[in-house]
């Protein structure tokens, strides 16, 4: 079966937005390479070669948060509201661990709370811009 792993671009703070989310999930990375790690022909402007061309850090179930720097030639990155990062947790407790973790200094949309449809459920933007879903099934298979 084919795996989902989201894949976030940002205008060079990748590393500090990743050493946060590691702080909240744990574990290593599983690459970080840097622009300058390319070869030469394919490296952008010098003045960017010590940001993230990739980072993958796992985040648990085979599942991989991934993501770089957008190099300047590209132009700028378009904030937009058309995804989320949606994680299902284990237990009530590991949402509520992710949850606070990650949403701490961002903004909650909708608070982390049983919902009607058998979930424990909650929604917010991280203190990057980044737009998160936690969720435990309270009837997991």
């Amino acid at each position: 079966m084919a795996a989902v792993n989201p894949y976030l671009n940002f205008e060079g703070n990748t590393e500090e937005v990743f050493n946060f989310y590691k702080s909240v999930f744990g574990g290593e990375f599983n690459t970080l390479a840097r622009f300058n790690e390319m070869p030469e022909e394919y490296q952008p402007d010098k003045s960017e070669s010590g940001k993230i061309m990739h980072i993958s850090l796992p985040i648990g179930g085979g599942s991989f948060l991934m993501g770089s720097d957008r190099p300047s030639s590209y132009g700028p990155i378009g904030k937009g509201d058309n995804f989320y990062v949606s994680i299902q947790a284990d237990s009530e407790e590991e949402a509520t661990k992710l949850f606070n973790g990650l949403s701490a200094g961002g903004v909650v949309t909708m608070p982390l709370e049983k919902t009607f449809w058998g979930a424990f459920f909650g929604m917010f933007n991280d203190k990057f811009g980044v737009q998160w879903m936690i969720n435990h099934d309270y009837n997991q298979k």
